[in-house]
């Protein structure tokens, strides 16, 4: 590899280090706001429903929101068991129990 490479990847993870540590010693000193901090807080939930949603929706890749959809279903009961309960070993064996219930029942 030539050597203006080289000096391009030292170049960039420098500047990558200085960022991320700049910022970590920022924001060590001075503290997250607090909107960013009720902000940030979501962010897990939403990057889950951006990638259950579309599962659950579009199974073989198009719109399906009859009762032939387990996915849909399961998905379904799981989240008012989530909503009841606010429990996730709970949310998770009903999801799954349905869903197993369904496959059984050849649906």
């Amino acid at each position: 590899m030539r050597e203006e490479y080289w000096l391009i990847i030292l170049v960039m993870a420098g500047a990558t280090y200085a960022t991320r540590v700049g910022s970590f010693l920022l924001l060590r000193l001075t503290g997250l706001p607090k909107g960013l901090e009720r902000w940030t807080a979501q962010v897990p939930t939403g990057i889950l429903a951006a990638l259950v949603v579309p599962a659950l929706l579009l199974p073989q890749g198009q719109l399906d929101l009859s009762w032939h959809n387990t996915y849909l279903v399961a998905g379904a009961a799981a989240a008012w068991v989530a909503w009841r309960t606010s429990q996730a070993v709970w949310t998770m064996a009903a999801g799954l129990g349905v869903m197993g219930l369904l496959r059984l029942g050849g649906i």
